[in-house]
């Protein structure tokens, strides 16, 4: 599932064995239980504190009993997000909301989640990695 007509042609393409369909996290369009695993990679950090709940709470339905949830994010332990008006030399309206591993794992637990791991990956030395990134894996349970 991605909100990107662009990117969902691309997926099919390079793995037409699969399926894939446009939609958001935000109103998953998929029966309860039926997923085995949500892999939400650097995609969280665009959704609003106050929608963050129910994006959780539709993964835990969509999420089959025993489903795997794994997220990955950046963050700033200083502060709450990011606005930018400019990208690439074209004005944008781009908003990041940073939060900690511990708030999302906080936020997946109250979801009906279980988190079974959570770990965050700091910057070191000269790396692309200009800030943290957490992960937190969890599942539905059985």
């Amino acid at each position: 599932v991605d909100v990107s007509p662009r990117m969902v042609a691309l997926a099919r393409r390079a793995h037409p064995h699969l399926r894939f369909h446009v939609g958001s996290m935000t109103a998953l369009d998929l029966p309860d239980a039926t997923l085995g695993g949500i892999t939400a990679l650097y995609s969280i950090i665009h959704v609003p504190d106050e929608h963050l709940p129910a994006v959780f709470a539709g993964f835990r339905r969509v999420l089959a009993p025993g489903g795997q949830e794994m997220l990955l994010f950046q963050f700033e332990e200083d502060t709450d997000g990011r606005h930018l008006a400019e990208r690439y030399g074209r004005p944008v309206d781009l908003r990041y909301h940073w939060r900690t591993p511990d708030t999302v794992a906080g936020l997946l637990t109250d979801a009906g989640l279980e988190v079974r791991a959570r770990a965050v990956l700091a910057p070191e030395g000269p790396s692309r990695l200009r800030m943290p990134r957490g992960y937190v894996l969890a599942r539905r349970p059985a």
